[in-house]
């Protein structure tokens, strides 16, 4: 009774809630962010610079996270390469000191505090940039006649100006009332001179960070908290007012920041070492909009669109603009019954006849489709609409979304069609348990911990596995070598990527991935259509053509051994025109090379996989009936045994992987490693997985509807999941980190699944069944292929994404 009242209650819900209704309310909620972000822009009239300047929080110990926006983690070479020939002028007290330390240790490492403490401190790079610090600790006359000085002879300007002044009022003078005064009427004198520097040069004021009371010496304890807010109130009040253009930017951020760290304080006025952000938010607004770092998006305005991206729009609109003139002629008025949703699987049926030819208007609002969803993908990780932050790793943002992926996986489960070895619900299955892994891997900055790093290593392992595994099956079984089938796989693993390249101006190995699986798809196709021809049908009647596939193996593996020890052969090779337009990254093939030498042998063990189990199926060496053992007792008792004891000495800790991977301390050692141990865990799974019958006649729809959109998700989690090309994480919601990640993820699977759709939409129409058509549009698509690289020559460098 229970199972009927459950049954009953999910076809109630389903009949309401489907994936189409959840595509309709995830545009509606789009379009309402959409406004509500950009009224806030514009009525609100700040930008990611005042972000970052004013406000923010801890994500961890001393990772500071600006509101709205991601901050790059400057190094020396960036930040010699930003301050070349510039001028940064520090003028204040101590703490203006300590700040203008922390900011060149940022240019050099290795510099040392030198210098009398209260008097001028010099600092000159080789890189001809210059750092100056001047002691005026008591904004006074004396601070005045200095920025005086520097506007009437403007070649001593400097480039950038950080002033700071406050404590050392209250400290001589007691905290007076009259000082407080004094101090304001004087920085509102100053105010003046400090625009008309800001004319040519960029202004801080830094407003004053807390004390830790408590810890404060004796000549110290008249600097409070109260007295010190009341001069940072008087100081926005003097350099911000109304009546000015605030060309002088207030830092508050650091005062915000140092409200938590301040109590490690040694003598509760300086903060400590290792915990001053201003720096490097000093360092961000100067130098993000010069050295446009992708995972720094404060203080950056939106690039203006490359020719590749004006003529996506151009077409995108073409296409809008012929599809209403269609209709306009009266062309695709005429709807089809609609077909009615599949209330088990949130899926449309299909339906029972073939579909007929179809017309001009249905690939025309396919690519409007399309166009409509690169818009959204351009405004989430191109223009500045939506907000981003960073990533930061805790054992929690990982485990817990994973536990609760698991849960839902194990909830939802149906029985199999078939009880084959890796049937076509159980391989969805597992393509889609190991997406949402990677997804929830990404999103949460994971690669930071090794042993996870590595168990998304061996799910990419066995991704390429699947690939082996699944094209070998086919060909061996099939004998299907036409030039359709080659076209109808190569267009849909790269019509999505190939769209992106254009919409959001990167180059094809940027989205590796696909690359990937692209090049070892026409390797299995080119191992297999070879003369000799070796297939099943021909292998049943003599067993040398046994001999005859596995001869091709080797020699497969024999090449990828030569290949991966042959780093200056391969890189030449791929750096070959045009080879080097599909394989390089920011004008180098490393990242290619990396990538294809870290799974060099996973789908060609996919491949001989397939063999010897399309060879025991064929001599009916296995049972693979429901409910049954896939061998007999004694040696599929034996096989689980050791597929568990290989899963008992996975990376579970550190100290469990270092004795799975021989001890490999770092990724580089696990790397080396990884190739030739992979296939020890894949293996395993599919044997713990199969061998038991009941195992084999059951599987999670739930893992097994994402495993269908796998690729479509994996693609476009880089621009509207998560954001900076993968570098950080899309902000729908701001404030919200929880509320955002399920919004931001339910519009993100809706979109990938409407992708997914439009490509096979697409796919019927691009191609065509006969030969000759097909030929034609081939020959189109070289030639707008050949125009396409002709004018992406000479694009600008990008970061990879991160690993995965």
């Amino acid at each position: 009774m229970a199972v009927l009242a459950y049954s009953l209650g999910k076809r109630e819900i389903n009949q309401y809630f489907n994936i189409k209704n959840a595509k309709l309310i995830s545009s509606v909620i789009v379009v309402l962010l959409l406004l509500i972000h950009t009224a806030s822009r514009y009525y609100g009239g700040s930008d990611t610079c005042d972000w970052l300047l004013s406000s923010g929080r801890y994500l961890g110990e001393n990772v500071w996270q600006p509101y709205g926006c991601m901050m790059h983690k400057y190094k020396s070479t960036d930040s010699k390469s930003c301050l070349a020939d510039k001028r940064v002028a520090f003028v204040g007290d101590s703490r203006i000191r300590q700040l203008s330390y922390s900011f060149t240790k940022i240019i050099d490492p290795e510099r040392k505090e030198e210098g009398n403490k209260h008097e001028d401190i010099p600092f000159h790079e080789d890189s001809s940039s210059t750092n100056d610090f001047f002691w005026y600790p008591e904004a006074n006359d004396s601070m005045k006649e200095r920025l005086r000085s520097w506007t009437q002879d403007r070649s001593s300007t400097p480039d950038v100006i950080v002033l700071g002044a406050a404590a050392w009022s209250i400290k001589l003078h007691s905290g007076s009332s009259e000082t407080l005064q004094r101090y304001r009427v004087n920085l509102t004198t100053m105010a003046v001179t400090l625009e008309r520097l800001a004319e040519d040069a960029e202004v801080y004021w830094v407003l004053q960070d807390p004390v830790n009371e408590e810890a404060l010496s004796a000549d110290r304890k008249m600097i409070t908290n109260h007295q010190l807010e009341l001069y940072n109130e008087a100081a926005a009040d003097a350099l911000n007012g109304s009546k000015r253009s605030a060309r002088v930017k207030l830092l508050a951020a650091t005062r915000q920041a140092a409200m938590e760290t301040i109590v490690q304080s040694s003598d509760g006025l300086h903060l400590p070492q290792g915990t001053l952000n201003g720096a490097m938010i000093l360092m961000n607004a100067v130098c993000n909009k010069r050295t446009r770092p992708i995972d720094g998006s404060c203080c950056q305005g939106a690039r203006p669109p490359s020719l590749l991206q004006k003529l996506a729009v151009c077409v995108f609109l073409g296409c809008a603009l012929v599809l209403l003139g269609l209709h306009a002629m009266g062309y695709g008025r005429h709807r089809h019954r609609p077909v009615p949703p599949d209330v088990e699987s949130l899926e449309e049926r299909k339906p029972t006849t073939a579909p007929g030819p179809p017309g001009l208007t249905a690939p025309l609002q396919a690519l409007c489709r399309m166009g409509v969803i690169m818009a959204y993908f351009y405004l989430c990780d191109r223009a500045d609409t939506f907000m981003k932050e960073q990533k930061f790793y805790t054992h929690a943002t990982f485990f817990v979304p994973l536990v609760y992926v698991v849960v839902l996986g194990l909830f939802f489960n149906e029985s199999t069609k078939e009880t084959k070895l890796l049937n076509r619900e159980q391989t969805d299955e597992w393509k889609g348990w190991m997406q949402l892994v990677i997804l929830i891997y990404h999103i949460s900055g994971a690669s930071a911990f090794l042993p996870v790093y590595m168990h998304v290593r061996v799910l990419v392992a066995a991704y390429l596995f699947q690939t082996g595994y699944g094209h070998f099956s086919f060909f061996w079984l099939k004998g299907d070598f036409g030039l359709y089938r080659v076209c109808q796989v190569l267009f849909r693993l790269n019509f999505l990527v190939l769209v992106l390249c254009a919409v959001m101006d990167r180059s094809y190995q940027f989205y590796y991935f696909v690359p990937l699986v692209t090049f070892w798809f026409v390797i299995i196709y080119a191992t297999m259509a070879l003369w000799p021809q070796v297939l099943q049908k021909r292998a049943n009647g003599s067993g040398m053509w046994h001999l005859g596939i596995l001869t091709k193996l080797l020699g497969l593996l024999l090449l990828i051994c030569y290949f991966a020890n042959s780093e200056g052969f391969f890189q030449s090779l791929f750096s070959v025109w045009p080879l080097s337009k599909l394989f390089e990254l920011n004008g180098s093939i490393h990242e290619w090379w990396f990538r294809w030498k870290l799974d060099r042998f996973a789908v060609i063990h996919g491949m001989v996989f397939a063999f010897i189990y399309l060879v025991l199926q064929k001599s009916q060496r296995m049972f693979e009936g429901r409910g049954e053992a896939l061998f007999s007792a004694t040696i599929s008792n034996l096989l689980l045994c050791l597929s568990v004891v290989s899963f008992m000495v996975s990376p579970l800790s550190h100290h469990a992987y270092s004795i799975w991977a021989s001890s490999c301390k770092n990724k580089t050692e696990c790397n080396e490693m990884h190739p030739y141990i992979s296939v020890v865990q894949i293996l395993a799974f599919i044997l713990i997985r199969n061998i038991p019958g009941y195992a084999r006649s059951v599987y999670s729809s739930f893992f097994a509807w994402f495993g269908k959109i796998s690729l479509e998700l994996f693609i476009c989690q880089y621009h509207i999941w998560l954001a900076a090309d993968t570098k950080g994480i899309l902000v729908l919601i701001p404030g919200f980190p929880s509320l955002n990640i399920l919004v931001s993820t339910f519009v993100f699977v809706c979109v990938a699944h409407e992708i997914s759709l439009i490509t096979n939409d697409l796919a019927l129409v691009a191609i065509p069944k006969e030969t000759g058509p097909l030929l034609k549009r081939l020959g189109a698509a070289g030639g707008l292929a050949l125009v396409v690289l002709l004018l992406t020559t000479g694009t600008g460098s990008v970061t990879a994404p991160g690993a995965a």
